[in-house]
C-alpha cells in the first residue's frame, strides 16, 4: 500500500478509498465489498456505515480495514473474512477448510422438505459431503424431531460443522468421518439422502474465479474429468441406504442435469424431479429408490 498523507480518514473516505481500489482491480461488487468490510470491522451494520460516514476512524479501527483491504486485494473471498456466510437465515461459521455455503445450494434444501412432508416428524436424514454443515443443520432445525446424520472424508469440515451445529442449536445431528458411504453403518436406511459432492470438471478449477480457485478447498470443489465422478457413486450406492420411497437428492452444476438425470434412470429411480436455483439454473436433480 502506498504511503498516504497525513489526513483524518472517515467511515466515508474509508469506504471511497476501498471501492475505487477493488474496482481497478476488477473485483467485482466494489462498493458492497468495502460496505460490508467497514461494517464487519467497525461491528455496525451497513445502514450505520451510510449515516456515519462522517465519523472519524480510530487507529486501531484504521490499521485492521486496511489489513482486511489488503486480504481482499488478493482475493480472499469475504465469508473468510468475515469468518461467517448466511444460509437459509442463519449465520454459519466458515473458514477455508469449507466451502462458502451458497444460496444455489438452498434449493437443495427446499428440495429434501418438500419431498419428505409425509415424514415430516419422523425423518431420517443423510448429508453426503456435509462441509460446513449447511444443509445437515438447516434440515435440523427446519424438522427438529428428524434424525440427522452428516457425513464428510474432511475431519477440519467436520470440525467446522460440529461448531455450527453446537452455535445453532441442531442438537439432533450426528457426525460421521466417511468417504460417502464407506463408514455409514451397515444396515442405516434414511428417508431422503442429500449431497452436495464436488461437480467441478478438473479441466475447468483454474477457469475458476481467483476467490474460489485460490482460497476454497479444492477436494471440494473437483469432480473429475467431466465433473460427475462423485455423483456417479452416490446414485449408484444409495439405493442400498434408502428407505422403501426414500429420496436422493443431489446439488450439481451448470449443464450436468441431462447427464445426472441419465444417471438415476439408469439406476432405476422413478418419479425423478430436476430443480431449478434463483438464477433459473437446473441445480437439484431428485428421485425415489428403485423398486425391488
Amino acid at each position: 500500500m502506498q504511503a498516504e498523507p497525513q489526513k483524518t480518514w472517515t467511515i466515508g473516505s474509508l469506504v471511497k478509498w476501498a471501492t475505487d481500489d477493488f474496482r481497478a482491480r476488477g473485483i467485482e461488487n466494489p462498493r458492497l465489498d468495502a460496505e460490508v468490510l467497514v461494517a464487519f470491522a467497525l461491528g455496525i451494520d451497513r445502514t450505520r456505515v451510510i449515516i456515519e460516514s462522517l465519523r472519524p476512524l480510530e487507529p486501531a479501527e484504521l490499521a485492521l480495514l486496511r489489513d482486511l483491504v489488503k486480504r481482499r486485494r488478493s482475493r480472499e473471498p469475504i465469508a473468510y473474512l468475515r469468518g461467517e456466510r448466511e444460509f437459509y437465515g442463519r449465520p454459519f461459521r466458515v473458514d477455508s477448510r469449507v466451502l462458502i455455503p451458497r444460496p444455489d445450494t438452498e434449493t437443495l434444501v427446499d428440495v429434501a422438505l418438500a419431498r419428505t412432508a409425509h415424514v415430516s416428524l419422523s425423518m431420517r436424514l443423510l448429508d453426503l459431503c456435509t462441509g460446513s454443515g449447511c444443509v445437515a443443520i438447516t434440515l435440523a432445525r427446519q424438522r427438529p424431531t428428524a434424525k440427522v446424520l452428516a457425513s464428510d472424508v474432511s475431519p477440519d469440515a467436520l470440525a467446522v460443522a460440529r461448531e455450527n451445529a453446537y452455535r445453532l442449536g441442531a442438537y439432533n445431528v450426528a457426525f460421521v468421518e466417511s468417504d460417502l458411504f464407506a463408514n455409514i453403518p451397515a444396515g442405516s436406511r434414511f428417508d431422503v439422502i442429500t449431497a452436495t459432492p464436488p461437480y467441478i470438471a478438473t479441466a475447468e478449477i483454474e477457469e475458476l474465479a481467483a476467490d474460489i480457485r485460490e482460497y476454497e478447498p479444492r477436494g471440494a470443489l473437483d469432480g473429475g474429468a467431466d465433473g460427475l465422478d462423485f455423483v456417479r457413486k452416490i446414485v449408484d450406492a444409495a439405493p442400498a441406504f434408502l428407505d422403501d420411497g426414500g429420496v436422493l437428492a443431489i446439488e450439481i452444476g451448470a449443464g450436468e442435469a441431462p447427464d445426472t438425470r441419465a444417471l438415476f434412470e439408469a439406476r432405476g429411480y422413478v418419479d425423478i424431479a430436476v430443480e431449478r436455483d434463483y438464477g433459473k439454473i437446473e441445480r437439484v436433480v431428485s428421485g425415489i429408490r428403485p423398486r425391488g
